[in-house]
């Protein structure tokens, strides 16, 4: 093996072991944005999934509120036909 050869070998060694690094740099990278992702949708608070659950609580008291309103409204039509009818129509 002559001069040459040895430094060939050595400076691909070199360019070798610095494309690791990158790799190893890229890899801690991406698991920084594998947790900060899994943050936002798991997070107990302010999470893609308790936002769900938000809405959803949010929707069923709506529900609530609209059969509520629905009712009452239903109930008030019939009073007012049942008054006009029996009571002086």
């Amino acid at each position: 093996m002559g001069n040459d050869e040895i430094s060939d070998l050595k400076e691909s060694i070199i360019n070798l072991t610095m494309q690791i690094q990158r790799m190893s740099d890229k890899q801690d990278e991406m698991l920084t944005d594998v947790k900060t992702i899994k943050d936002a949708v798991y997070h107990p608070e302010i999470g893609l999934y308790a936002r769900v659950r938000d809405l959803e609580q949010w929707q069923a008291g709506a529900n609530k509120f609209i059969w509520s309103v629905g009712l009452a409204v239903t109930g008030l039509i019939l009073e007012a036909i049942y008054s006009g009818l029996f009571n002086g129509g």
